[in-house]
């Protein structure tokens, strides 16, 4: 189970503490568990509106966003800010685009980038809040993370040395294949085919972007990824 807590580690701001620094096989395996961490999530966000019951919708979609952004750290909504800064700022340059993406600071498109998807997804969760649609919650993280496994598993990481390099490296692929079919039954069952096909189209879009930009992905374009596509199940759902 070493490579469940990796990942959990990773992608979350829970208390996990790991013996040591993992191998670089059991990083390239935690993929593989990124879709039930983002379950843990779904379920933590379910029973916390199932306890909200009673509150106003607009105060009850706040404290569940805000729960989703703290669960995560942020982590994801640094490489949306990051991406949307270099995406603008990098004029087409590859070159330029990667450079961008390591610097630390935020500049007007990522906060402006940021504040609109954290308003869309509040004003999302608010309708579904009214709606008393508490399971629907579980969906958009495994998603988001569901897409990360299958980015690294169908797009080059472009940073050599990093850490999505060895993820990369090491990811079994034939076991996430199957992970992915999983979690692509598992989110039909829940969402229907018009969610899955607004996601399959989103990934798709967003992928082509860094592939034509990039030529591959990185960390931040990953978590980029993750943030749109939380965001495009959510919205899709409200307007369902």
């Amino acid at each position: 189970m070493l490579p469940f807590w990796v990942a959990l580690q990773f992608l979350s701001s829970l208390p996990v503490s790991l013996p040591g620094m993992p191998a670089p096989r059991e990083m390239g395996r935690s993929l593989l568990f990124y879709p039930l961490v983002g379950l843990l999530f779904g379920l933590l966000l379910w029973l916390a509106s199932s306890l909200l019951q009673g509150a106003a919708a607009p105060l009850h979609a706040a404290l569940l966003l805000a729960l989703w952004v703290l669960l995560s750290g942020g982590l994801h909504l640094d490489g949306l800010a990051d991406s949307a800064d270099a995406w603008v700022g990098g004029f087409g340059d590859r070159e330029r685009t990667l450079q961008i993406m390591k610097d630390p600071r935020s500049g007007p498109i990522a906060v402006v980038t940021l504040v609109l998807v954290l308003l869309l997804k509040f004003c999302a969760l608010w309708v579904l809040v009214e709606r008393g649609a508490g399971g629907w919650l579980v969906l958009a993280p495994v998603v988001g993370r569901a897409a990360m496994l299958g980015l690294f598993l169908s797009t080059p990481y472009v940073r050599a040395g990093g850490l999505g390099a060895a993820l990369a490296e090491h990811l079994p692929r034939r076991a996430a294949v199957w992970v992915l079919g999983g979690c692509t039954l598992g989110c039909l069952l829940l969402g229907g085919w018009a969610v899955m096909l607004l996601v399959l189209g989103v990934f798709a879009w967003l992928r082509f972007l860094m592939c034509r930009r990039l030529g591959g992905a990185t960390g931040d374009t990953a978590g980029a990824l993750l943030e749109l596509l939380e965001l495009a199940v959510v919205v899709g759902l409200a307007l369902g």
